[in-house]
């Protein structure tokens, strides 16, 4: 076997070190390094997180492995996928790494990696490389040369995907690649195109409005009333909400359907509603005399109910992440969503984990809890819901920055104790579709410690922030920190702290976004009490938040007026409709070439001038009928706004103004969860 020193290149920064007692094994973890065999005293150790690496060889060498036997039960060994990436046992006998326990005990593995050799690795392994070994980082291609997958939207993606250069120890925003290179044309096909980011956007004298939802004035409007939700005879602390769960619309059905937590680390169970305002808990024979929809089983932390009528197996119209205590994540599907399949055990992953379903691309994704970052997520994505639950290529993925803005006290509840507030941190992700990219809901938590909350029977604090993304992996958030959601932080409210998104994230309901949220009261009554019962997890209700349909955003310009001028765009629809809001001013719009010049008949003088406050408005021009002459074409649109706010512009295939972009978790009106009825919507 060569003996020769390799060059490997890491798409983040690793630290490199002599391995020898007293190592540090992971970046991760403080593990250290017992006794060295005498056989491994010439090696470098390259300290990687625990959750796995992806290298490339750019000079062939050789390398070394260690993980732990798989014969040992509960140990993360990876010893067949290293046979069968091609490496072979290498000679000595088993060792303690760290620690005393036996699933600590490993073997070492070695290979010759060729040039241009990549490995993808699980957790976990420690790798080993000789001291003259040279190490550097994996420059990406830019995104303008990228030769993998094209999306839907223009957008070309890298080869290799997902991407796995996310450094763990950077703290600044994420970068969005996609918007430094977007593509030349961008195609408009799928959905409303919304002001969220600079994606569309040329130039503009308009500025950026980001805004905020309103809680509905009738909050709460599902509270604990059941024995199950009281935790009348389990003890647990009462709750009636999502935990994620789901609140979506099955247009099957003409009813609304919420799947939620009932009781605190108790019940998964079921509810339905011809409003979404007021429910009924159906009896259902899973437990008979209750709404369950699964037994009880170990110590149910979160759930997540995927429903899904793009599929063609009817009984897995519904999808389910169940995750709790000691199982760990359990993959179920259903037809109906009352009565579900065995589960499926997951691979590793941490609680509060999640699932949602990427339709752009027709990728099912797991939103694992990871400790990469403080509190962050990992990703796994998988063409087939059950066949992804094995979760074995995660990357990391999104996690709070330094944009991220701490409380202004250390215990919300307490101000008076003068302490650092925590630094923010990503508790949990839900994803959704919604028109032309994919909308995120970050739940970033401000503190304080859950020994801290117990001791008072307070909630935690989390708060709904909101991304956006336009290849389902890079998030784009706003400069503007504060929640989109808030807590009340007052004493006494439904929603005084630790809240949370359900898994639709949204609905649609006519000319409003509704969104489903969790709550947490809190009782000081039931400090110090074991965590299933204290009151830092009590009276957990369900409210609603409001916003103008996509109204996330958007571009204003004053009584003087300005303008916004599109990338190129192109499309195979015939009539162009906006979003906006201009009753007391006014909107035109130019039609320009690729290369900036105004097309014949589409000035913005031959512009019918728009005046009104609609979220679904065509634009017109005389003596136009339509832009099936511009069809396939490129072209730029102009908008012209005074004293307004425009929000969203698409083209349609028809009159009605349907977008063909995604609903969310769906709303009356609309079959299934794709816009094809437009202002037919009812």
């Amino acid at each position: 076997m060569s003996r020769s020193s390799p060059s490997i290149e890491f798409q983040y920064r690793v630290e490199v070190a002599p391995f020898e007692q007293g190592s540090l094994l992971f970046a991760d973890r403080s593990y250290t390094a017992g006794p060295v065999p005498n056989s491994l005293q010439h090696m470098n150790i390259v300290v990687t997180n625990i959750t796995g690496f992806r290298l490339r060889c750019t000079q062939p060498g050789l390398v070394y492995a260690l993980t732990p036997n798989p014969k040992r039960k509960r140990a993360a060994s990876q010893q067949d996928e290293l046979l069968a990436l091609g490496f072979e046992k290498a000679p000595g006998d088993e060792f303690q790494l760290f620690g005393k326990n036996d699933i600590d005990r490993v073997s070492a593995y070695r290979k010759t990696l060729k040039k241009g050799e990549t490995l993808n690795v699980d957790k976990w392994v420690v790798l080993l490389l000789p001291k003259d070994a040279q190490i550097t980082k994996w420059e990406p291609k830019p995104w303008s040369e990228n030769e993998g997958e094209l999306l839907y939207n223009g957008i070309q993606l890298p080869v290799h995907w997902p991407p796995a250069n996310i450094d763990s120890k950077d703290d600044s925003p994420l970068p969005v690649p996609y918007l430094d290179s977007p593509p030349s044309r961008i195609v408009i096909d799928v959905g409303r195109q919304l002001f969220v980011d600079d994606f569309l956007i040329e130039k503009t004298t308009l500025n950026r409005t980001w805004h905020k939802a309103r809680k509905f004035e009738g909050n709460p409007i599902f509270t604990p009333q059941t024995d199950l939700e009281l935790g009348a005879i389990s003890g647990n602390a009462p709750m009636a909400a999502p935990f994620s769960g789901g609140v979506w619309y099955d247009h099957d059905q003409q009813r609304f359907q919420m799947w939620y937590c009932a009781g605190w680390f108790d019940g998964t169970a079921y509810a339905e509603s011809q409003d979404g305002i007021h429910w009924n808990r159906p009896d259902l024979d899973v437990v008979p005399g209750t709404n369950r929809i699964v037994p009880e089983k170990g110590v149910r932390d979160s759930a997540a109910v995927i429903y899904d009528p793009f599929t063609s197996n009817d009984k897995e119209r519904y999808k389910m992440l169940i995750w709790s205590r000691p199982q760990g994540g359990e993959a179920f599907t259903s037809a109906d969503g009352k009565r579900w399949s065995e589960p499926i055990p997951t691979g590793p992953m941490g609680d509060r984990s999640t699932i949602f379903f990427n339709p752009f691309r027709r990728k099912w994704v797991y939103s694992i809890r990871s400790g990469w970052h403080r509190r962050s997520r990992s990703y796994s994505e998988s063409d087939d819901f059950l066949a992804g639950a094995p979760v074995s290529e995660q990357v990391k993925w999104a996690r709070a920055d330094n944009q991220d803005l701490p409380d202004q006290h250390w215990f919300y509840a307490f101000p008076e104790r003068k302490r650092e507030p925590l630094t923010p941190a990503l508790y949990n992700l839900d994803c959704v579709a919604y028109e032309s990219l994919m909308l995120g809901a970050f739940s970033i938590y401000q503190g304080p410690d859950n020994g801290a909350c117990a001791r008072e029977g307070v909630p935690k604090l989390t708060e709904i922030h909101l991304g956006f993304s336009r290849d389902g992996f890079h998030w784009h958030r706003s400069d503007d920190r504060t929640p989109f959601i808030g807590a009340s932080r007052e004493e006494g409210t439904w929603d005084r702290g630790y809240l949370h998104s359900n898994s639709a994230i949204c609905l649609v309901m006519g000319d409003e976004l509704w969104f489903h949220y969790t709550g947490f009261q809190g009782d000081p009554e039931r400090k110090n009490l074991s965590i299933k019962s204290n009151g830092m997890y009590a009276n957990a209700s369900t409210g609603i938040a409001k916003l103008r349909r996509d109204g996330f955003a958007s571009m204003d310009a004053d009584k003087t007026g300005g303008h916004l001028t599109t990338r190129p765009v192109v499309f195979q629809g015939k009539h162009l409709f906006v979003n906006t809001d201009c009753p007391d001013g006014k909107l035109t719009v130019d039609v320009l070439d690729e290369s900036g010049e105004v097309l014949e008949g589409f000035s913005a003088e031959d512009c019918q001038t728009i005046s009104e406050n609609s979220t679904l408005t065509q634009v017109i021009w005389k003596g136009t009928s339509d832009l099936s002459t511009l069809v396939g074409k490129p072209v730029r649109f102009r908008f012209h706004l005074q004293n307004g706010r425009l929000y969203s512009f698409w083209v349609s295939a028809n009159r009605s103004g349907a977008s063909s972009g995604y609903v969310a978790g769906g709303g009356p009106g609309y079959e299934g969860l794709i816009d094809t009825k437009g202002s037919l919507a009812k």
